[in-house]
């Protein structure tokens, strides 16, 4: 057996313990504040815990320009989803369409456009007269549509949020706030991710012209796959960007910049601020038995129990092995139980601080037992 002189064991314990001593006092080292961006309003959050990083004025409201179209599209997708049009049909412009100004894709009136390339035109171009054509095909006018905007809004509970168009044009009943914009980004990602890499696309071609996404940050960071510029003089420079890193994203909300390279500054400055200073775990996944509690009088004596969603925490890095889960579950569970039905929740908590809580739900449904077991459980009750 190999052994260490008195010497060199005693630098080998100086050395462990200088090692020690350092990450005691790195994860000792609280969080730095986040950025404080140049703009009228800003968010972030991660995307799969909805933790938010950093925020100003991120409940005022304020004129979106065309991060509107992130609401459009939404809209646009679920339409498809729902099987109401398809990709391959073609629209017909109309000359409100055509006529409408800002930014455009250059279709021209009484023409048939296809829906893909409306969507691509509305996404990469931000075209104008994409978002009335589309809206148009969809609800007969934009009017209609921006009705179908506002009620989607509210599903997603965006409670601070109003549309009176499909473009982001200035109206002084239009608006929304950063918080409300980061729902519908968020939105977008989880529930159509095959539409979704469309604002990754960096450049789209219709009529032979050639134009380029706004977003700066798509040729400047490998990580960020959208969203959405917006500029009109009123709303200032806003964009909405996200970016993964391995396994966790984040949506940052930028809104009301004094210009193009501003908006991109600020939001890669908050994106590297939140892949930084904090990491994100999925603790537990949907329908995973996390408890088999007992259930009286039922036809089964064992009741399984977890989340109806996954649960995700962001917390400062190099923190993970300080959480802590804990279990709340109802005393007596009796039959019937129905699937779903909430029965306790999981809290989680770090350093000893509340963190997050999910309702417990039960896996299973479980119905009324036979006489037998009811007689059974009525005397188990009886003698605890």
């Amino acid at each position: 057996m190999h052994q260490l002189s008195p010497t060199r064991f005693l630098k080998t314990a100086l050395l462990w313990l200088s090692c020690l001593i350092t990450f005691t006092t790195y994860a000792a080292v609280p969080t730095p504040a986040p950025p404080d961006v140049a703009a009228s309003g800003y968010l972030l959050v991660d995307f799969h815990s909805g933790k938010v990083l950093a925020e100003k004025g991120a409940g005022n409201r304020l004129e979106p320009a065309s991060l509107t179209k992130i609401m459009t599209a939404y809209a646009v997708f679920r339409e498809l989803k729902e099987g109401n049009i398809n990709l391959e049909d073609s629209v017909l412009i109309s000359e409100k369409a055509w006529r409408t100004p800002g930014s455009r894709m250059f279709i021209e009136v009484g023409k048939k456009v296809k829906v893909i390339d409306l969507v691509k035109g509305m996404i990469i171009q931000s075209g104008n007269d994409a978002c009335v054509a589309l809206a148009e095909h969809i609800a007969g006018s934009e009017a209609t549509f921006t009705e179908l905007m506002n009620n989607i809004a509210r599903e997603l509970g965006m409670t601070d949020t109003h549309f009176t168009n499909s473009t982001g044009l200035p109206d002084d009943d239009h608006y929304t706030t950063p918080a409300d914009i980061a729902k519908v980004a968020s939105a977008t990602i989880r529930d159509f991710p095959e539409y979704y890499p469309w604002y990754s696309d960096k450049s789209f071609v219709f009529n032979d012209i050639t134009q380029h996404n706004r977003n700066k940050l798509l040729w400047r960071d490998n990580s960020v796959d959208g969203i959405k510029t917006g500029h009109t003089e009123a709303a200032g420079y806003c964009l909405v960007a996200s970016a993964q890193r391995e396994s966790m994203r984040l949506i940052s909300v930028v809104m009301g910049t004094k210009g193009e390279e501003a908006r991109a500054q600020a939001s890669q400055s908050l994106l590297n601020y939140g892949f930084r200073f904090y990491e994100t775990h999925q603790l537990y996944t949907a329908g995973e038995v996390l408890n088999r509690a007992r259930i009286w009088k039922g036809d089964k004596e064992k009741l399984p129990l977890g989340l109806s969603q996954d649960l995700n925490v962001t917390i400062p890095r190099h923190q993970y092995q300080n959480l802590d889960a804990r279990m709340e579950i109802e005393p007596k569970i009796m039959a019937p139980v129905k699937q779903g039905e909430v029965l306790g929740h999981v809290s989680i908590s770090l350093n000893g601080e509340p963190v997050t809580e999910a309702p417990l739900v039960a896996l299973k449904s479980i119905a009324d037992g036979n006489i037998w077991q009811l007689i059974k459980d009525s005397a188990l009750l009886w003698l605890e």
